[in-house]
Parts: structure tokens; sequence; C-alpha cells
């Protein structure tokens, strides 16, 4: 019991009193630099699919896959956004049992996610393949990659969970080391399992969605031992967990908006590819490369957003504001300097961002402006997505619901098919920046009223 307290103390004083700076630095950084390696993997795959054939259609088929991809991952970090915000403001409150429950709930909680990607993948892809294209080639490529995704994602669900165990009690190092493991396992399978090297069968894009698969399996178990392990905070106990409506709501009532919040990122993409795909295919792969770049980007601001999030529930339970107010400060200037770094690569090296993707010359031509435009919307896109987690820690994920419903669904897909009809293709990119704009506007409004509402009556 004395020992329990004491990790509980040590927890308290560092999420309560260590600096901001070096607080958040130290819990993002490891989630940073994991989150770095997966999207050097994610890039690495790509290109080794884009290796396949020599018209880039294995790559268009995966792009084509890639919304249901982004589903599974917004429904396992939409639900860890819930049991991280609510598990670290049980800590903050110090009620170390409710903590331990919210724990076991959301191992639960992945388990069944699994279970409903699992039946779609025995029953449901066949039909998305075919409703996203005619192409045969690429109808079967769609296929084999997305049959051995959904069956497999167990371990997708349960490796997000347990990173977001350790998160939430600040145990950012080892929560890296979980997904590292995954990563490196997939950087070095990838290339055996795709092209069959060391004896092992040529499997093209099954193959790669092998190689993610296992590499999730990997950092699944690692992660059950870190958390048994190390995570004295909260007790891992299934045996003696017993289902809690009033928890799984809680946890629910920050998720859902969450989960929706990232679901509208696969709608939207599965909008655009049905817009693009009536130009060709390539103007399709090219929209993957520009998703499969941005990851670059996308990750360091996610692994910072998993590191603030804890700290602001924190001291939000703890009804500290100038801990909070601190470190949404500091977030934001770390977001916008990787955006406008961002923002320069795209449009200093466009064309050897798309040679590394073995681009047809259609693809490669079509890439260079839309790569260069679309980076335009980095200039705003720091600043929304930190407010968009900081309404998630308070418990407002409805705000963050509704501005990326109007960035994605009310602005990018209406005006990208408007500019598509009007003035073609090329113009389609434009709708990026307009978006994001409006998304800004939105943000800003939102953040404002939470500010007012309820960080600025703390004492």
């Amino acid at each position: 019991m004395a020992e329990t307290l004491t990790e509980h103390n040590r927890a308290e004083n560092k999420m309560g009193i260590m600096p901001i700076p070096k607080l958040l630095i130290s819990m993002s950084l490891p989630i940073i630099i994991s989150m770095l390696v997966q999207a050097l993997y994610n890039i690495v795959d790509s290109i080794f699919v884009s290796q396949i054939d020599e018209y880039n259609k294995a790559f268009t088929a995966v792009s084509l896959a890639f919304p249901v991809q982004n589903l599974m991952i917004a429904v396992g970090a939409g639900t860890g956004v819930g049991i991280n915000a609510l598990l670290s403001k049980s800590l903050g409150e110090k009620n170390y049992e409710k903590a331990s429950l919210v724990g076991n709930t959301g191992i639960v909680l992945g388990f069944f996610s699994f279970l409903a990607f699992f039946i779609f993948g025995i029953f449901g892809v066949n039909a998305y393949a075919n409703f996203q294209t005619k192409d045969t080639e690429i109808v079967k490529y769609c296929i084999e990659y997305m049959n051995v995704i959904c069956i497999g994602s167990l371990g997708i669900f349960m490796q997000i969970t347990m990173e977001r165990l350790l998160q939430a009690t600040g145990k950012s190092f080892l929560s890296m080391i979980v997904q590292l493991s995954g990563a490196l396992f997939n950087l070095i399978f990838d290339p055996i399992l795709i092209f069959g090297y060391f004896g092992f069968p040529k499997m093209g894009v099954a193959g790669a969605a092998l190689a993610t698969v296992l590499g999730q399996f990997v950092s699944m178990g690692l992660g059950i031992f870190m958390n048994i392990r190390f995570n004295k905070e909260i007790r891992i106990s299934l045996i003696k967990y017993r289902p809690n409506r009033k928890i799984v709501g809680a946890i629910y009532a920050i998720a859902v908006p969450s989960i929706l919040l990232m679901s509208i990122g696969s709608v939207m993409n599965l909008c655009m590819n049905k817009i693009l795909i009536q130009y060709s295919s390539a103007a399709v792969a090219v929209f993957g490369v520009y998703f499969k770049l941005q990851s670059f980007l996308i990750m360091p601001v996610s692994g910072l957003n998993n590191g603030m999030v804890p700290i602001i529930a924190f001291n939000y339970g703890a009804k500290n504001k100038p801990r909070i107010a601190a470190t949404i400060r500091l977030s934001c200037y770390i977001a916008c300097a990787i955006m406008v770094l961002g923002l320069a690569v795209f449009h200093l090296f466009p064309g050897a961002l798309l040679r590394m993707f073995n681009a047809s010359a259609d693809m490669y031509v079509l890439g260079l402006s839309a790569l260069r435009i679309i980076s335009l919307h980095y200039l705003f896109a720091g600043v929304c997505i930190i407010f968009l987690s900081v309404f998630q820690a308070v418990g407002s994920s409805i705000y963050s619901l509704i501005v990326s419903m109007a960035r994605q669904l009310v602005v990018l897909v209406p005006s990208a098919w408007l500019l598509s009809y009007f003035f073609g293709l090329d113009a389609v990119w434009w709708s990026f920046p307009l978006a994001e704009i409006v998304s800004l506007l939105l943000s800003v409004i939102f953040m404002r009223h939470i500010w007012n509402q309820k960080i600025k009556p703390l004492a």
C-alpha cells in the first residue's frame, strides 16, 4: 500500500509540479519519436508497395483501403482519448480505484471494437472494394490487403489501448518502446513478405498487410507486459473486472465525439477518392502520396497532443489554471513550427517526394502542383490541431466534432466537387487550404468559449 501511494505521489508531482516545458517535452518526446518511426514505416511500406507493379495499381489499391484503416485507428485512438482523459482526471482527483476501473474497461472495449472489424473483414471487404472502382486488378489488390488488415485487427486495438494506459499515468517512454517494437518489426518484415526474401513466400500486397498486423501483435504483447509489470497506478485484472455502465458511458461521452472526429477523415478520404477516380487512378495515387507524406507531420503533432492531453486533463481535475494555459501556449508554438517546416519541404522538393513512390509520368505531373497547393493549409493547421485536443482534454469533444465536420464534410468535400466540376482536376486541391481557414476561425471561436466557461473560472 505504501509503495502504491508513493507511486501516486510521484505521478502527482510530475503532472502537477514539474515545469511545463520540461514536463511537456518529457511526456511528448518519446511519443513523437515513436510516431515518427511509425510515419517512416508508413512511407517505406508505401514505397515497397509502389514497386509491385509498373502502373501503381497496387499503391492505388492500398490508398483506396486507407479509409478503412483510418476508421480502425479512429475507433481505437478515439476510445483511447476517452480512456486517457478520464483516467488522468481520476488520478488528478486521487480516485485510484476509479482509475483502475477505467483502465480495465478500456481493454474490454478494445476487444469489442476488434470484433466489429473482424466481421467486416469476412463479409464486407468485397463490396467495399467494388464500390470504390471497377478496375479488376485494383479490386483484387484491395481485397487481398483489407482481408488481412481487418481480420487481424485485434493487435492494433490492444496496442493503442495499452499505449494510452501508459501515457495516462505519465509513462510515455514505455509507450514509445511499445510502439517502436511493432514499427521496427514492420520495417524489417515488410520487404521480406512483399518480395519473398530469405525463403519466405512472395505475398505482394497481402505481405505488406501481414507485416503490419504481426507488428501490431508484437506491440500488443509488449504493451500488456509493460502495464502489468510497471504501471503501478492502475491494477489490470480482467478476472476481477465487473462491467460498470457508468464508466463505459463516461468513456464514450468523451470518446464518441473523438471517434466521429477521426472517422470524418475516412468519409472525406472515401469521397475524395470517388471524385478523383473519375479522372484517373494516377490522381488517386497522388492523393495517397499526400496522405502518406503528411503523416510525417501529423504523427509528431499527434505525439505532442498525446503528451499534452493528460497534462491538461490532470491539471483541469486539480483546478490549476496557470499550468493549463502554459501547456496550451507551448503546444501551439511547437505544432506551428512543425507545420511550417512541412510546408517548406512540400514546396521545395515535390519532385523528389513523388519519385520516392515510383511515380508514373501522369502521376508526377499531377503531383507537382497538387503537393504545393495542398500543403498551404499547414499555415493554419497547427493551432487547429492543438485546440481540438484541448476541447477533448476538458470534456468538450463535441466542439472538436463540429470543427472537423465543418472542415471536411461541409467545406472540403463539397468545394472539391464544385471546383472539379467547374475548373477541372487541378482546382480540386485548393479545397484543402479553403477548408483549413474555416477550421481555424471556428477553432478560435470555440477556444474562447471554452476558456471563458471552463478554464478561466478555475482557482
